[in-house]
């Protein structure tokens, strides 16, 4: 009977189980979560307060005193280790380098060549009689001859006669290196020191070409660089006479060159070109290159590499 008893109990859960649920348990709205109450500012205040500091706790922002020396021990730790660690990569890296000569340069490239005045890109356009039109490129070429003035060279540098190159190898890396002389007054009409106009105003300009400075390289290979100028677009003839000053090469005795570091008065050498018989109102582009051992000035991917391109129109 009790075996029977308990069997019946088992049935009558099971179809409590499957029982369809009545409608007060199909009523999810008193399952939702009831909004909190609102709260005041006062009450709001009164919480941050006990979160900056807690009295019962002892608690600082949510954590103690031992908290916070834990996490301020750990950030110090890390911030001393990464400083430690840059300090030593700049100290190798200082180490390794020389102020005076860049570790590897088996990639420099042959010179370029640039040009004076240089304004608007490289187009010089004047009239003759407008002197607004070429009052400019006379100031341009004030301030690029300016370093070059007589004074400033006797004073600063030194006189060099030989034809050679001027090797200084021999003294201490660190030791200040000697400068030749190139005086202002060699560039002669060009100079600005008979002419201050630099023939701009009699239509005949002049332009000032400079090879790119390039720390230990030796121009030509134990022959000085030339320089050529010609019509690249545009009637030939229409460039006439050309004169250059003191002459149409660099000398051998300006170089190498041995940095800002070391050659503090160094002055680069000048050619000077006058266009003294180009015709007037027409536009032609000239081109003017470095010839000699090791130059390129055909370069198709670099116009500026051993050649230097410019327009040129001149009104009467």
């Amino acid at each position: 009977m009790l075996k029977h008893g308990q069997e019946l109990e088992e049935e009558q859960e099971e179809l409590a189980e499957h029982q369809p649920l009545e409608q007060e348990d199909l009523n999810f709205e008193r399952w939702k979560r009831r909004p909190l109450p609102k709260r005041t500012l006062h009450q709001k205040i009164d919480d941050v307060k006990t979160y900056l500091w807690n009295a019962e706790t002892n608690e600082f922002m949510g954590r103690s005193g031992k908290s916070w020396s834990l996490i301020l021990l750990f950030y110090a730790a890390l911030y001393l280790f990464l400083a430690a660690m840059f300090g030593g990569c700049m100290f190798c890296l200082m180490w390794s380098i020389s102020p005076y000569h860049p570790t590897l340069n088996d990639r420099v490239m042959p010179p370029g060549m640039t040009m004076a005045p240089h304004l608007e890109g490289q187009d010089i356009a004047f009239n003759a009689s407008d002197r607004k039109s070429w009052k400019k490129y006379a100031r341009s070429m004030d301030e690029y001859l300016r370093p070059y003035n007589d004074g400033t060279q006797e004073k600063r540098n030194i006189r060099c006669t030989q034809d050679r190159y001027f090797m200084q190898d021999d003294l201490e890396e660190s030791a200040e290196r000697k400068a030749c002389q190139f005086k202002r007054s060699w560039l002669g009409d060009c100079s600005g020191m008979q002419d201050p106009h630099y023939g701009y105003s009699q239509g005949r300009p002049c332009v000032l070409l400079r090879m790119n400075r390039i720390l230990g390289y030796l121009p030509g290979q134990g022959k000085p660089v030339n320089v050529t100028c010609g019509v690249k677009k545009g009637p030939p003839e229409a460039v006439g006479e050309l004169q250059f000053f003191p002459k149409s090469i660099f000398d051998l005795k300006y170089y190498p060159y041995y940095g800002k570091q070391r050659h503090v008065n160094y002055s680069s050498p000048v050619v000077a070109v006058r266009f003294a018989g180009v015709q007037y109102d027409t536009h032609i582009q000239v081109q003017c290159k470095l010839n000699g051992e090791g130059i390129i000035n055909n370069s198709p991917t670099d116009r500026y590499q051993g050649s230097v391109t410019f327009s040129l129109e001149v009104g009467a």
